[in-house]
């Protein structure tokens, strides 16, 4: 497994979809994963610790992770299969691991969260990554935040075809 950092949100040219972008860890090579509107909101609310009243769908998560005496140990992209992505949580009691199967955009939505590693499988990163393109700068919390949010909120669910 390598480990991953979250590069950052972009949106695909040509279908307008939301891509979440993972660098290697003290590497320079990039995962980009095409997600949903709602999964990349949560990504980028958890990112720039945007304040709810109440929980949202990950928070609950990993509430109720944490309430059953778990702990969050990371989240594993650990595979891909005709274009889609696979993920896992792995979750940890004492000596006890247990891992949830997840799609990868909910796992690393709930892993910014938990403030917990991102890895990906090295025949993933070989079979759906590549190298950083020159120029590519980092974008995770910036003064186009809000630009971003409301970007993604003109997406409905229906409109994007996403591989999670």
């Amino acid at each position: 497994m390598v480990t991953m950092d979250i590069f950052g949100l972009a949106l695909d040219e040509n279908s307008k979809a939301p891509i979440l972008v993972l660098k290697e860890s003290g590497g320079e090579r990039v995962l980009p994963i095409w997600i949903g509107a709602m999964e990349a909101m949560a990504i980028s609310v958890a990112i720039n610790a945007v304040p709810f009243a109440r929980p949202m769908t990950h928070d609950l998560l990993l509430g109720t992770i944490l309430g059953l005496g778990w702990n969050v140990e990371g989240v594993e992209v650990t595979d891909i299969r005709e274009g889609t992505f696979f993920a896992e949580i792995v979750t940890a009691r004492g000596d006890e691991v247990r891992r949830l199967d997840s799609r990868p955009s909910d796992a690393i939505a709930l892993a910014v969260r938990a403030k917990c590693p991102i890895r990906a499988a090295d025949h993933v990163l070989e079979q759906g990554g590549g190298a950083m393109q020159q120029g590519a700068e980092r974008v995770i919390k910036t003064e186009s935040a809000d630009k971003w949010a409301e970007e993604l909120e003109k997406f409905s669910e229906d409109d994007i075809k996403y591989k999670m």
